[in-house]
């Protein structure tokens, strides 16, 4: 008797498994779109949205001042006087450092005082020789001797110009390497003067994309240390020659630095633009890839309620996490962002939330 109840009992658990189940089967096949409550798979839709693409060469470059030069001193003597502070800005001109020149200046005295002797023999024998007293060659040689004297004045000039060390053209000083008294001569880096005015930009690309550029193409630059701050300019020139070896062209842009934020030797990131265009875009997680085809799913509605129905599409362009539509979807539909794993065509789907850009528009 407890055998046949046991049996029984296992009976009565199996069919009420198995009413279980065609119960649950026909639930859903008559009321499948009733709600998150339902059986409808719960998914969050992306609207699609236009945005703008382009197509972009990135590259690593060097800034470089418009106008560089290591300030030295042209003659070996000590500084007697140093004109200027490290990281000032000065024009064109003005003077930096003078070195001693007493030497020189005795010199000059020197010269200007038989300038003078020089000239007054030879007005004194001009004049005797327009009476007729004095030979003209006397004259003549008195003009050859006026003509030494003067040549020796402005050599010695000339000398003492070299002991003042003026600022071939406006920029930004360095840092001073140099004391008051010091011995400095050719070759002693006093410092360093960079006209940062126009920051020039020197890049390289692959051969590959040698004629995407062209003078005047615009490019965008970033530097790590000023975080979302683009910089904007124009490339200049190109390289007449590719690498042989890196197969590569050097590329220079120039870029305005008014506010003198960018530094010559800064690295920056370089992207430069082409092709520019507005597209419909979705996020990449509402893409399904199947061997080469790729497809989407819309939200539908219908007779039965919101349905997913299967779109192919053809992609373009990724950029920050948007997709470019190059044909299949247009701007306004709603395609499925999130829970695409768990949809099938024709299925009855739960929107529950609602994805999309981080804001309008983006770049490539």
């Amino acid at each position: 008797m407890r055998r046949a109840a046991f049996l029984i009992v296992i009976i009565v658990i199996f069919a009420a498994m198995a009413a279980f189940v065609v119960v649950r089967e026909i639930t859903r096949g008559d009321g499948g779109n009733q709600g998150f409550g339902g059986f409808s798979t719960p998914v969050a839709v992306a609207t699609v949205e236009p945005m703008e693409f382009a197509d972009v060469v990135s590259a690593l470059g060097t800034a470089r001042a418009n106008e560089s030069v290591t300030v030295t001193a042209k003659v070996s003597d000590t500084i007697s006087r140093i004109a200027f502070d490290s990281g000032q800005r000065v024009e064109a001109g003005q003077i930096l450092v003078e070195q001693t020149d007493r030497e020189e200046a005795a010199s000059l005295n020197e010269a200007r005082a038989t300038l003078r002797e020089a000239q007054q023999e030879h007005e004194r024998f001009q004049d005797l020789a327009a009476r007729g007293i004095a030979p003209t060659q006397r004259s003549q040689e008195t003009q050859a001797e006026l003509d030494r004297a003067s040549a020796r004045v402005r050599a010695v000039e000339a000398r003492m110009a070299d002991r003042i060390i003026r600022a071939p053209f406006a920029g930004r000083v360095g840092l001073r390497n140099v004391s008051p008294g010091e011995l400095v001569g050719p070759g002693d880096v006093i410092a360093t003067l960079d006209d940062d005015s126009v920051i020039k930009l020197d890049f390289t690309i692959p051969e590959r994309f040698f004629s995407a550029v062209e003078t005047g193409l615009e490019i965008r630059a970033r530097s790590d240390a000023y975080p979302g701050a683009d910089f904007t300019g124009e490339i200049t020139e190109v390289e007449s020659r590719i690498d042989p070896v890196t197969r590569a062209v050097t590329v220079r842009a120039e870029i305005a630095n008014e506010d003198g934020r960018l530094r010559p030797g800064m690295l920056l990131t370089v992207e430069i633009r082409r092709g520019e265009r507005t597209r419909p875009a979705i996020p990449e997680g509402a893409l399904i890839r199947v061997a080469e085809d790729a497809f989407v799913y819309v939200i539908a509605q219908g007779d039965n309620g919101t349905t997913a129905r299967r779109q192919p599409v053809e992609v373009g362009m990724r950029t920050g996490g948007m997709l470019e539509i190059l044909s299949g979807l247009e701007t306004g539909e709603r395609v499925i962002s999130e829970g695409t794993h768990r949809v099938q065509p024709g299925a009855p789907v739960q929107v529950v939330g609602d994805t999309g850009p981080d804001g309008p528009g983006g770049e490539a």
